[in-house]
């Protein structure tokens, strides 16, 4: 699939500057793409439908991304394929007094989904080693000294090594997560702030705040390069998306759903000997009673 030129698992490094982030590389036809979609959200569908009643895995989508990369409206356009009867969509903010006060992988575990259902993460935990690393935030927090005086490279890379080991407990205990970098260019992110400011449609979405973390940019491509080495892994894989379209990103999106549903144990349940007679005499009571 295409997603896959875009897939690491650990065995490759991570250089965002050397992907694309259009669809221009790829020699892609719109048209085709569009209809390639709505046949996935179909597949999707379907897929989802033997998932839910197998109930034996989970499934967890990591949706991470500069502001204004598209993370809302890939989760409207392209998860609108599925049941919503077996998602959950999770949105993780900036963590409050009462998160705080635990680990920074609790509150994730308050948003797993129960085996058979799919959970979509807008932000993640994934935030713990971004945004708190670039602006220091760990500094404030409130935890023993001997974690505190660590050195700021050790503190990380242990961060990284707990949600490595995390991610592999979900995996050892029938969970699968897939992560998701949508990688959109610093002028295509420019291009809809400015169209959040002169729709008023749109100006809920935009904050000074954004504003403010363009200017390190660059810093946190360098950051998420670093964290997809650190953590990814072929049980918890990592793809950096092309953004700057987004139609394209939709597609290649709805093709690691269907990948991902299409490795779970997706079969309907088989019904025992027993079950299945009562189920004929059911029908024949039915049957009578048009009679």
């Amino acid at each position: 699939m295409k997603a896959d030129s875009y897939r690491f698992d650990g065995s490759g490094k991570c250089r965002l500057d050397k992907l694309a982030t259009n669809s221009k590389a790829d020699g892609i036809d719109k048209e085709k793409i569009l209809a390639m979609t709505a046949e996935n959200l179909q597949k999707m569908a379907a897929l989802q439908d033997a998932f839910y009643a197998d109930g034996r895995e989970g499934l967890i989508f990591v949706l991470q991304a500069m502001d204004a990369a598209g993370k809302d409206s890939t989760i409207k356009h392209v998860m609108s394929g599925l049941n919503p009867q077996g998602v959950q969509v999770t949105s993780f903010k900036q963590p409050n007094s009462e998160e705080l006060k635990h680990d920074f992988l609790w509150r994730v575990n308050k948003a797993l989904p129960a085996r058979g259902s799919i959970a979509i993460f807008n932000r993640s935990y994934y935030e713990d080693v971004l945004v708190v690393q670039l602006h220091d935030l760990q500094k404030g927090y409130q935890m023993a000294p001997r974690v505190l005086e660590q050195d700021k490279d050790e503190f990380f890379a242990q961060r990284y090594r707990q949600i490595r080991h995390y991610e592999q407990y979900l995996y050892e205990n029938s969970y699968r997560v897939v992560k998701i970098f949508l990688h959109v260019s610093k002028n295509e992110q420019k291009k809809r702030f400015l169209e959040r400011i002169d729709n008023p449609a749109k100006n809920w979405k935009f904050s000074a705040s954004d504003l403010a973390e363009r200017a390190y940019f660059d810093d946190y491509q360098r950051l998420y390069e670093q964290v997809i080495d650190a953590t990814a892994a072929k049980e918890a894989p990592w793809y950096a998306l092309p953004a700057d379209q987004k139609w394209y990103t939709r597609y290649l999106v709805s093709e690691i759903v269907v990948d991902a549903l299409e490795h779970t144990s997706h079969n309907y349940p088989v019904l025992s000997t027993e079950a299945q007679q009562n189920l004929q005499d059911c029908r024949t009571r039915l049957e009578a009673e048009n009679s």
